[in-house]
């Protein structure tokens, strides 16, 4: 899809539900308040925006994807903000921003992949186990880090999405059982919570995928000593 122009502020909250935050131009009137931008998405219902910005054009059409999503983070950044205060930031927080900048929501059917995963056997995940990304056995449910997508515009750019995992087959279920973790606060307590996932690798990302570029360990990391993951949502 291509467009003429940026679209403007009135234009993004169209998109939004008819209840809820709109988007507002992020200026000096706007900041003047002193609000943490959290605290004034939730208390004025005001997402500050700059005006053709890639990092806030795509912040914006997550918020109009996935509006429970984003509702659900900024709740629970607020209860830290309030908890630590403006200038201070915890693990949760950290856990958080990075789903919101970078997150990936990845539903998974067949336990034997999670253990590829886990393991960091990335050649054995993609390649050998590339037909399952096609019928159902693992795939992306929704992409929710809107820096992620901005990334994606650096031609050659090899993203990395930090995920969490639902044991599902539906993506708009497993995207609600997200929503419905973070509003409960069941979820992200620490950023390594958080699967990578080297979204390059994914069969089809890309036409070279080769045993030469599965074996690159400066992207395909191997797992750290005691490094672990939390059990999928379910």
């Amino acid at each position: 899809m291509t467009a003429a122009g940026w679209p403007g502020i009135d234009a993004l909250n169209a998109l939004l539900p008819a209840h809820g935050p709109r988007f507002v131009v992020q200026d000096e009137a706007l900041l003047a308040d002193g609000l943490h931008y959290e605290t004034r998405i939730a208390t004025r219902g005001r997402i500050a925006t700059r005006p053709e910005n890639w990092h806030d054009l795509f912040n914006a059409l997550v918020w109009a994807r996935y509006p429970a999503i984003k509702s659900a983070l900024n709740a629970r950044q607020c209860l830290h903000v309030a908890a630590m205060g403006p200038q201070r930031r915890n693990r949760a927080q950290q856990a958080l921003t990075q789903f919101d900048e970078c997150g990936v929501i990845v539903r998974i059917a067949d336990p034997g992949l999670l253990r590829l995963w886990d393991g960091h056997q990335w050649p054995a995940l993609f390649a050998a186990q590339a037909a399952r990304w096609q019928d159902g056995g693992i795939g992306v449910a929704a992409v929710i880090g809107h820096a992620l997508m901005e990334q994606a515009l650096v031609p050659g750019r090899r993203l990395v999405g930090r995920c969490v995992v639902v044991h599902g087959a539906d993506d708009a279920a497993c995207v609600a059982r997200v929503a419905g973790a973070l509003a409960a606060g069941e979820i992200l307590d620490d950023p390594l919570q958080l699967r990578p996932l080297p979204l390059a690798g994914v069969p089809g990302w890309q036409p070279r995928q080769d045993d030469a570029f599965y074996a690159e360990a400066g992207y395909f990391r191997p797992l750290r000593e005691g490094r672990t993951y939390p059990a999928p949502l379910r």
